[in-house]
């Protein structure tokens, strides 16, 4: 992943970049490079990783460009794209290091199957939650940690945008026990994906804007996307009569704000500022949304007819088992990986010592009183 990153990232940068700061805009005259300031004004491209349609998700990527606009003046404006536009969808982190565009909005596990250390930066299946994921990233080392792995491939990513604990996903028929996973056919990404397939389900990894016609067409027998909003503006609801949780997967999605990192280095120190800004606030309001409009969401698509199904235990602890066979595996001959792996153990086992004093039994406690 890293050659086939770097040499077109490298090859590029030496042809297109110019000697005075990245990304001046061209189409303006010289006097206009900076009204009213001694910065330059700018105009970048973000690639996503998702279709309009997905207001919370595509919208975050558009706060995002906003929030850099405003805190800059107008000085600094990004322009995002929905998922094909600039890249494919699965791909907008490789289109960020070859310099395809300065910016992507995406999932780092996307990029899992070149290098599965690129999936701590989003979650690992049965790992952290998102405030335990934001306590990891942000004050319990994970970031620091992971900036050397994207620097690897010339970028430099910032959490932006949580989804909490996702939902199983939809699937066309019950699957009540292992015999029933036995191939499946089903879309999934990361490491989960990896688990499921240890399982017998036929992996699939689609972006979000073709899942519905695979689930149509019956090319695919399940998907997991996010959770009841977005799902519904999916449309999967109307081809998978079968709604499963938890999203064992992905107990804390974050998303990420990924920078081709010479560009960044290019950057004033005011619009870096301005982009961590507006990275750490939509971490916030990102996942804001989705919890203030899930749960309505839900019900709607029960009154509709979906089928809400609960996980059975045989395929929780048969997926559990397969995920820590799976995660040593991968460290016995990774040593990237092994490293972040046994940091974010000593994490993990710290935070859930002390959420299980502080959180856990009292959520068990009101969530039995009041369902």
């Amino acid at each position: 992943m890293k050659r086939r990153f770097l040499t077109r990232a490298l090859t590029r940068a030496a042809i297109a970049l110019p000697a005075t700061p990245l990304a001046l805009n061209p189409h303006k005259p010289a006097h206009s490079q900076a009204i009213g300031t001694d910065l330059p004004a700018l105009q970048w491209r973000m690639a996503t990783s998702w279709p309009k349609s997905l207001e919370i998700v595509f919208g975050t990527a558009s706060r995002i460009c906003q929030r850099v606009g405003e805190l800059t003046e107008g000085q600094f404006t990004i322009t995002p794209y929905a998922a094909g536009e600039i890249a494919p969808g699965l791909d907008v982190l490789q289109a960020v290091s070859n310099g395809d565009a300065e910016c992507g909005h995406t999932a780092g596990y996307y990029a899992a199957q070149d290098n599965p250390a690129f999936a701590f930066a989003t979650t690992l299946p049965f790992g952290l939650n998102t405030a335990q994921q934001n306590a990891w990233l942000y004050h319990g080392g994970g970031l620091d940690a992971l900036h050397p792995l994207y620097t690897d491939v010339g970028v430099i990513n910032f959490p932006a945008g949580s989804t909490g604990a996702q939902m199983g996903g939809w699937f066309n028929r019950e699957v009540n026990t292992l015999s029933d996973l036995q191939g499946l056919k089903m879309r999934i990404p990361g490491l989960g994906g990896q688990v499921m397939q240890r399982l017998g389900v036929d992996v699939q990894v689609l972006p979000g804007g073709e899942i519905f016609a695979a689930l149509e067409n019956k090319t695919i027998d399940a998907a997991e996307w996010v959770g009841p909003y977005e799902d519904e503006r999916l449309g999967l609801d109307r081809v998978a009569e079968f709604y499963y949780y938890p999203g064992w997967w992905e107990p804390g999605t974050t998303y990420e704000l990924q920078l081709n990192l010479e560009l960044w280095n290019q950057l004033p120190k005011t619009y870096q500022a301005a982009i961590r800004v507006a990275a750490a606030e939509v971490q916030v309001t990102m996942l804001a949304q989705y919890d203030s409009v899930n749960g309505a969401a839900l019900e709607q698509l029960m009154t509709g007819g979906t089928q809400l199904r609960p996980f059975s235990l045989e395929i929780l602890t048969a997926a559990r088992q397969a995920t820590d066979e799976l995660l040593e595996e991968i460290s016995s001959t990774d040593a990237t990986f092994r490293d972040l792996y046994d940091q974010w153990q000593t994490f993990r086992r710290s935070v859930y010592q002390w959420n299980n004093a502080n959180e856990f039994i009292l959520s068990r406690f009101i969530a039995e009183q009041i369902g």
